[in-house]
């Protein structure tokens, strides 16, 4: 089931991977992704599935990560996410909330590309999008 975010519908496997991060659900958050996907994440990447279990278990799981989608903007069949971000990681320096941007890509109805952001410039026109259906 699709879930709703003010002004879109998140697509089921991205719904998914975000009520499984939530969760602390390991397994159903991994079940998202197809066998070959890639996951960036801060600039650090992670390819195929025992990667992507290591990084979830350490930076998702452990670290019990949590998120709020606020917005979802379909773009030429991939789909930017803004949500805000919370958990057990070090906060110095961040701001509250801390907003981020997961850019998901999906096919066959798996996740096979996520890339996850701090957008800083606040010029993008994604930027102005969000702004302008809050």
């Amino acid at each position: 089931m699709a879930t709703h975010t003010r002004g879109s519908i998140l697509p089921p496997r991205v719904a998914q991977f975000i009520e499984a991060t939530n969760a602390g659900d390991l397994f159903r958050l991994l079940e998202a992704f197809a066998a070959d996907s890639i996951v960036n994440d801060q600039l650090q990447q992670w390819c195929g599935l025992a990667e992507l279990s290591e990084w979830a278990e350490r930076d998702v799981i452990g670290q019990q990560l949590s998120l709020r989608a606020t917005h979802c903007i379909p773009h030429y069949g991939h789909f930017v996410v803004a949500a805000h971000a919370d958990g057990n990681f070090d906060k110095r320096g961040l701001p509250d909330p801390l907003e981020v941007l997961l850019y998901f890509t999906l096919s066959e109805d798996k996740i096979v590309q996520l890339i996850i952001l701090r957008d800083r410039s606040g010029t993008s026109s994604f930027d102005a999008s969000f702004r302008g259906s809050r």
